[in-house]
């Protein structure tokens, strides 16, 4: 997307000379591309989604450490510092999401970009991904919404007041997280698709009423989702450990270290918060236009 007239170049400001450099972080996320390519519409099943769900939990946390080294850096999200109508975490994750159209990124139904309009055509050759989505719900997407409560809410509980001037690398961590959080809550479609394929017999009725509320209840199961947060509470109380040969941890009065580099109880609630809650919203609205 062309940039506004008003907004200056990188060059204009040094802070921003690690702008490359965070670029090829970003590019680190592209081995999710092809992970299509083995599957087949038949292949789709719970048990395939959950392993799914499963391992994005490792992405997800993994994500959130390493955006937790750097401070909140305030300058990242004030359109005023470009002298702009873009802030730079926004500037950066349109120019970001451009390459990587380029490089084929949004080919693979997974994965919808944030800023989705006058996005280049790919250069690389077309790869034919196996058409899994129902075409009429394929869709479906809460990507505003994820922008939204990342930078609203989840992004002030885990990091650190401050600026450290590392902007351009603040903002790539960003959009790591961004881009992991939306993959798995987007993955609802494919989620949605799996527990029609099983039991299409329980969501039709809901489906020809339009009732969201009945379609919501379907999806719901309280104990199943309690196991989830717990166990990303856990994987982040795993992964969050500062490993050191010989060294007594300090622990607190149930025998939990207290030092982690993000807090278990922020994953604790961003999952029961928002995670599971938007990713049966998205499955919700991909049922309602299953039969369409």
């Amino acid at each position: 997307m062309a940039s506004s007239p008003a907004t200056p170049s990188f060059s204009m400001f040094p802070r921003f000379l690690s702008f490359a450099y965070g670029v090829l972080i970003i590019f680190s996320s592209f081995c999710h591309c092809r992970r299509l390519q083995d599957s087949s519409p038949q292949g789709l099943t719970l048990d395939s989604v959950r392993d799914f769900l499963t391992r994005e939990e490792d992405t997800i946390v993994f994500s959130l450490i390493e955006r937790a080294k750097y401070p909140y850096d305030s300058p990242t999200y004030d359109p005023s510092y470009l002298h702009g109508k873009l802030s730079p975490v926004e500037l950066f994750v349109r120019e970001t999401e451009a390459v990587q159209a380029k490089a084929g990124r949004y080919q693979n139904p997974e994965e919808i970009p944030f800023f989705p309009n006058n996005l280049p055509l790919s250069l690389v050759p077309p790869y034919k991904f196996p058409q899994v989505l129902y075409p009429a719900a394929a869709s479906v997407n809460v990507t505003k919404t994820i922008w939204n409560l990342y930078f609203n809410d989840l992004l002030l509980l885990f990091t650190t007041k401050g600026n450290d001037g590392n902007y351009a690398l603040t903002a790539a961590s960003d959009l790591v997280c961004l881009q992991a959080l939306s993959r798995r809550i987007n993955y609802g479609r494919f989620v949605a698709e799996a527990k029609y394929r099983d039991a299409p017999q329980d969501y039709d009725p809901a489906i020809r009423a339009q009732d969201k509320d009945a379609l919501m209840k379907l999806l719901t199961s309280e104990s199943q989702e309690e196991v989830v947060k717990r166990r990303v509470e856990k994987k982040a109380m795993v992964f969050g450990q500062d490993i050191t040969l010989g060294k007594n941890y300090t622990c607190d009065s149930n025998g939990n270290r207290t030092n982690y580099k993000v807090d278990p109880s922020v994953l604790y609630r961003l999952y029961g918060d928002w995670v599971i809650p938007l990713t049966k919203l998205v499955e919700a609205e991909y049922l309602l236009h299953r039969l369409d």
